[in-house]
């Protein structure tokens, strides 16, 4: 089982010029111990279900960039890309440059938006749900194109490109990684099963997971996909350091139903928590 590090607070230490030496650090920390895979949200203000708006937030495709220069083999995306934020076009090229600059470590994680005061506060168009899952399929078949040898024309409901011109080519291969977050089921799930590598699905438990994963497995029998080939991931909300045994049978469990990676959250100072994640919970992964 692969173990993630998702950094969703930009808060501690209280200092804006302690974040960017904080962010290092932590990545470091949790690189040499073996997580696999780093992830930040892509948020411009702070999400008010977790704390108030105004706490720092850091714009995520930056903030990779620079932890593509302090690392050397974790997978670096966004958990996840929210679809209103950049132009499909510019989106590809963003991950593709984050691909060639970490040496084919990108992810393009990815999946509709929603925070609506972060859209009207800043100016970004908030469109209805539906039309959401529309830009987001479209931008999905824009992002492959532009990750294949088609620079050909797109035209879509929403989105026209002249041209999808993109070098250099991603270094990963066949291309970054696409996984698609979010567990909704008539929309998201069949947008996996037609389009991604991966899925990402809250861990709120094995039952939980165990029916979203169930209906993906009906997607992918309509979309006549492999549901083997798709890689299963789950963010787990259960802090792991407060009763590490309880979080490992949990993560066993999910290791049960086919997730083979699962991501943590920082529940303390992020640098004291890669170091107790490195001590106590890594060496026990199952």
């Amino acid at each position: 089982m692969k173990l993630g590090l998702h950094y969703w607070n930009f808060s501690t230490p209280a200092d804006p010029a302690a974040i960017a030496p904080t962010l290092k650090e932590t990545a470091l920390i949790a690189e040499q111990a073996g997580v696999a895979s780093f992830t930040v949200m892509d948020h411009y203000f702070q999400m008010e279900a977790m704390a108030p708006a105004d706490e720092p937030m850091l714009e995520g495709y930056t903030t990779l960039g620079y932890l593509a220069a302090a690392t050397e083999r974790m997978t670096l995306g966004l958990l996840v890309t929210g679809v209103m934020y950049r132009h499909p076009g510019l989106l590809a090229k963003i991950v593709t440059t984050l691909d060639v600059l970490s040496g084919g470590r990108a992810r393009l994680g990815i999946g509709a938006s929603w925070y609506e005061r972060e859209q009207r506060g800043l100016g970004v168009p908030v469109v209805p749900v539906a039309e959401r899952f529309e830009r987001l399929e479209e931008t999905l078949q824009i992002c492959l194109q532009m990750w294949s040898d088609d620079n050909g024309p797109y035209q879509g409901t929403h989105y026209q490109l002249a041209e999808t011109l993109n070098s250099p080519p991603p270094l990963g291969r066949p291309r970054p990684m696409i996984m698609i977050g979010g567990g909704g089921e008539k929309k998201t799930l069949r947008l996996v099963a037609k389009y991604a590598d991966a899925c990402n699905i809250f861990g709120t438990g094995p039952d939980e997971v165990a029916a979203k994963l169930d209906v993906l497995r009906g997607h992918c029998a309509a979309e006549g996909r492999d549901y083997a080939t798709i890689v299963k991931t789950a963010l787990v909300t259960r802090p792991p350091l407060e009763d590490p045994d309880a979080w490992l049978r949990e993560v066993e469990a999910y290791g049960r139903l086919g997730v083979t990676e699962v991501m943590t959250m920082p529940d303390r100072h992020p640098v004291e928590f890669a170091t107790a994640l490195a001590e106590r919970i890594v060496p026990r992964m199952p």
